[in-house]
């Protein structure tokens, strides 16, 4: 897959089925969107994701979602969104990007896929359009679960109440961050049970703060944890997010390398403790849930 910044940057010569959104998450609704585009490709025909930046907090930072698309299109094409863009008229987008540049043979977009200024275009005028320019649309109906619609903002509710489980059921894999771990206080070294301090990128989502069971991915290889998500409150007021995680069986140095944690399950809130003799007490029981939740014993 290549990867690019920019429509401007895209300089491929083949005929594409394209597919354009915000894909923050990429949730079982967009890879009902990739998988189409990936049945057109060909020889003659490449796959492209077309992935326009809102500015917001991400489900997904770029590096996650290019590792989600590595092996599955041709094209990431990463879109600021910027006020050019935004500008556009809508026929000028159909008739300078999506034919122009990305040569597109089949767009591939959902129900409520809008663009243009004001956003005036929409899926009806891609289709009236699509004789005109020469290219097939395919509009997918939204994907649901128990009856509601899967979106960016179902998973961003879900995480915010801790439900990682339900998140997991939306996105149709574990919510994860990808973090370098960074030296801390090396507190929970003192107390018995060193951790890692995994800092997310500052615009990625981390689930209701609290403790939440976990699997850690470590130069390759996944080891089960047990993790703090949040800002520490007991042992410092720098309200800095982190994801402070012990990982059982792991005996190496990771300062400074990018490691990834899944969210598995959530335990408790985080809460601010009175003394570091409660922190230890509850840390323990932690360890314990960590334990019983992978089933290590």
């Amino acid at each position: 897959m290549k990867e690019i910044t920019g429509i401007e940057s895209f300089h491929g010569t083949k005929k594409t089925a394209v597919t354009l959104g915000k894909f923050d998450g990429l949730h079982r609704g967009h890879q009902k969107l990739v998988n189409l585009i990936r049945e057109y490709a060909s020889e003659e025909c490449e796959s492209v994701v077309c992935a326009f930046d809102m500015h917001r907090e991400a489900l997904l930072t770029k590096q996650e979602r290019r590792e989600r698309l590595m092996d599955q299109v041709d094209w990431l094409v990463e879109v600021p969104f910027t006020k050019e863009l935004r500008n556009m008229e809508a026929e000028t987008f159909i008739r300078e990007v999506l034919c122009g540049t990305f040569h597109a043979a089949h767009v591939v977009v959902g129900t409520d896929f809008s663009f243009g200024c004001q956003k005036r275009g929409n899926v009806q005028m891609l289709e009236e359009f699509a004789g005109e320019y020469g290219y097939t649309v395919d509009v997918v109906e939204k994907e649901r679960y128990q009856d509601l619609v899967i979106s960016s903002t179902y998973i961003r509710d879900a995480l915010s109440q801790g439900d990682v489980k339900l998140a997991e059921r939306l996105l149709g894999y574990p919510y994860e961050l990808t973090g370098k771990v960074r030296h801390g206080k090396q507190l929970g070294r003192t107390l018995g049970f060193p951790t890692m301090n995994i800092e997310p990128e500052p615009k990625k989502i981390l689930p209701r703060f609290g403790v939440y069971a976990c699997r850690v991915k470590i130069d390759g290889k996944w080891y089960y944890g047990v993790g703090n998500a949040g800002i520490k409150p007991t042992v410092t007021d720098e309200h800095r997010r982190l994801l402070e995680v012990f990982v059982y069986g792991y005996e190496g140095n990771a300062y400074g390398k990018e490691v990834t944690a899944q969210f598995c399950g959530f335990e408790r809130p985080e809460i601010k403790f009175g003394s570091l003799d409660e922190l230890k007490t509850q840390v323990m029981k932690d360890m314990q849930y960590g334990e019983e939740f992978f089933q290590l014993h």
